[in-house]
């Protein structure tokens, strides 16, 4: 399973600097300072728990148990509810789209992930 964090990471880092560059050259110039700020606050938070994977993933490997393989897959969903509905959102006001707007309720349901993660990290450190 390490092995399967580790790519997982390694993507998510890849398209994290991807998305975090395209932020910083070329929505300043097409979105309210507001929407960049939700786009950044996304692209931190992916690049933080991409951090957060690997070293789950390095854990995993030396200590493999639930609750670390917990973390991992809740870190994952978390970076998909999370910073995909802040992308989501900042991708409805680029487009001045009128839907999307089932993506806001769904952003705490990632932070949620991204809590409950770092909690089953910690206990499964402990383990």
């Amino acid at each position: 399973m390490h092995k399967t964090f580790l790519k997982i990471a390694s993507f998510l880092g890849a398209i994290s600097v991807i998305l975090g560059a395209f932020g910083a050259h070329q929505l300043k110039s097409i979105l309210s300072e507001s929407a960049v700020l939700i786009f950044e606050t996304a692209v931190r938070y992916m690049f933080y728990h991409v951090i957060a994977l690997l070293a789950v993933a390095i854990l995993y490997q030396q200590f493999p148990n639930k609750l670390l393989k917990s973390a991992g897959i809740l870190f994952i969903v978390g970076i998909i509810l999370f910073s995909g509905s802040l992308f989501v959102l900042t991708y409805k006001e680029a487009l001045v789209f009128p839907g999307l707007k089932w993506a806001g309720p769904i952003t705490p349901l990632g932070g949620t992930c991204f809590i409950a993660g770092w909690i089953c990290l910690g206990f499964g450190i402990k383990k």
